[in-house]
């Protein structure tokens, strides 16, 4: 008796064009397998099918996601997604998690949770490669925003549940930075990085239900206030502060409203010869080519047999103040072929 499984029938480009292009959902699947990725042959082939994909992506919105853990991520996703798939939307919800390989907290769990979501044909929710650096992961996402608006989704989600240096770097691939609260601000405001609330394009309080209500409100006005002291995020835009209950699914539309809103303002503003908006989304790819090349560098160097012979001893003569960072910094460049 053959056990053996019967093997996928392998891809060809157009295969991949014709079947993001058509929206089949098992194509779709596998072309961001493909630009997930590591092997020289299906980035070739992935960079081939996102250059055909290209001219039918960039209409979407694009909103990052982001809250401290138990602020109720998974279920805002879900009433966010189903509210806008009631309304005849395409949702892509997509994560960028450096940490992931433990899926507490993140996606891959919450996916088992949001059943209605995971379950809806007009959502897809694609949880992060399962490890890999934050760079690696943000590739992998950015090129799978273009697969999914490609597909027909309108709305991609993306939610950052790494920590730190991940809220910049999706607010860095997104239209708009939504960063979910929990009532009770106070000692929130406390902890919360500064950072955090600088790239902010819309804070929600989350949870504003029931005995939370007026903490809630609360922590809406010590928000507005921390706000109002601080640089906006974007010149044009002054960053909101609503309150929401995704338990309850009150406030969602006034969330999407001024996602909406937020675009609106965007467009209408000019930034050099054309809108804002526009003008912001080719800043991020202008930056976006600039990391993919320090990256690739940092690579190369990495993996180059010359600088890792000399980079052992060169370690211990500056950790012994045998010779200075930047001369230690020369040596190795030089064994890469730079500097003379």
């Amino acid at each position: 008796m053959n056990t053996q499984q019967p093997t996928r029938r392998q891809l060809s480009l157009d295969d991949y064009v014709s079947g993001v292009l058509a929206g089949d959902r098992a194509t779709v699947a596998r072309a961001i397998t493909l630009v997930e990725s590591r092997k020289p042959a299906h980035r070739a082939l992935a960079q081939d099918m996102l250059v055909r994909l290209l001219p039918h992506a960039g209409a979407a919105h694009r909103v990052g996601i982001t809250g401290v853990p138990g602020v109720g991520k998974s279920t805002f996703i879900e009433a966010l997604g189903t509210h806008l798939t009631g309304r005849g939307h395409k949702v892509a919800v997509l994560a960028v998690d450096p940490t992931s390989g433990r899926t507490g907290g993140s996606i891959l769990g919450d996916k088992t949770r949001m059943t209605a979501l995971g379950q809806d044909p007009a959502a897809f929710i694609r949880p992060s490669p399962s490890a890999g650096t934050l760079g690696g992961v943000a590739r992998a996402t950015r090129e799978s925003m273009v697969v999914v608006e490609a597909a027909g989704h309108d709305v991609v989600l993306v939610e950052t549940v790494g920590v730190g240096q991940s809220e910049v770097t999706v607010a860095e691939m997104v239209d708009l930075f939504l960063v979910l609260m929990l009532p009770g601000a106070g000692d929130e405001l406390q902890g919360i990085k500064k950072g955090i609330l600088e790239i902010a394009d819309l804070l929600v309080v989350n949870k504003a239900d029931g005995d939370n209500r007026d903490r809630a409100m609360q922590a809406m006005r010590e928000y507005k206030t921390a706000l109002h002291i601080m640089q906006p995020a974007d010149p044009h835009w002054t960053a909101r502060v609503l309150a929401c209950s995704a338990l309850a699914k009150t406030g969602i539309e006034e969330v999407w409203g001024s996602v909406e809103e937020h675009r609106r303002v965007l467009e209408a503003a000019r930034d050099g010869g054309t809108d804002a908006f526009q003008a912001k989304r080719a800043g991020q790819q202008v930056r976006w080519m600039w990391a993919m090349v320090r990256d690739r560098l940092m690579a190369a160097l990495e993996g180059s047999e010359a600088v890792r012979s000399e980079t052992g001893a060169l370690e211990a003569a500056v950790a012994a103040g045998e010779t200075t960072p930047a001369l230690a910094a020369e040596r190795l460049l030089k064994a890469f072929g730079i500097g003379g």
